[in-house]
C-alpha cells in the first residue's frame, strides 16, 4: 500500500490530506493550534479519529504519544546514541514490541522496522511531484494508521530538534 503525503511544514494548526496512490483521500492529518503541547489527530474521510498524537509533556527528551480510543498505543522518542543517521524508537503499549525508525528523517528518506523486518519505506524518490513524500506499507497485515502516524511524529521530532 502507498500513501502520498503533501509535505508541509508541520507547523502545529496545518491540516493536510494523505492519500492513496489512486489519488484518493485517506486519511486527515488535523493539527490542533492554540495547546500547551503539540497535538495532531488523525482521521478517516469521515472524520472520525482514528489515532490521537501528542507531545508527552515534562520528558527529559522530546517525546509523542500515540492512542487510539483514549488508551495508549506507542510512544516515540530519539535513540540517545545516533550519530550518523536519525534514530527513533517506537515501544508499543504491549511493552515489549519496538519498531526502529532510521534514516534521514528531515529529507524524507527512511524506514520502520521491527526486528529487522521491513514494515514501511517513507521516501521521496519515487515521486516526481515536489514538497511530496510517499509512505510505502511493506507488509500487509501492518496497521497503516500506526505508520503513518509514526512517520508524522519522528518528522515532527525532527524538525522540533532542527528548529531548537
Amino acid at each position: 500500500m502507498r500513501f502520498l503525503v503533501r509535505d508541509r511544514l508541520l507547523g502545529i494548526g496545518d491540516d493536510y490530506w494523505i492519500e492513496d496512490d489512486r489519488g484518493e483521500k485517506v486519511f486527515l492529518v488535523d493539527g490542533k493550534a492554540m495547546r500547551l503541547r503539540d497535538t495532531f489527530e488523525l482521521k478517516d474521510r469521515q472524520g472520525r479519529v482514528l489515532i490521537d498524537i501528542r507531545q508527552k509533556m515534562f520528558a527529559l527528551r522530546d517525546t509523542m504519544i500515540i492512542e487510539r480510543n483514549g488508551e495508549p498505543l506507542a510512544t516515540i522518542r530519539r535513540k540517545r546514541l545516533s550519530l550518523l543517521r536519525n534514530h527513533y524508537r517506537v515501544s508499543l503499549a504491549d511493552g515489549g514490541t519496538e519498531l526502529d525508525v532510521s534514516g534521514k528523517i528531515l529529507d524524507r528518506e527512511f524506514a520502520v522496522e521491527y526486528d529487522g523486518e521491513l514494515l514501511a519505506v517513507v521516501s521521496r524518490r519515487w515521486l516526481h511531484v515536489r514538497e511530496t513524500y510517499g509512505v510505502d506499507i511493506v507488509r500487509e497485515d501492518a496497521d497503516p494508521a500506526l505508520l503513518i502516524a509514526v512517520a508524522v511524529c519522528v518528522i515532527h521530532l525532527a524538525e522540533k530538534e532542527r528548529e531548537d
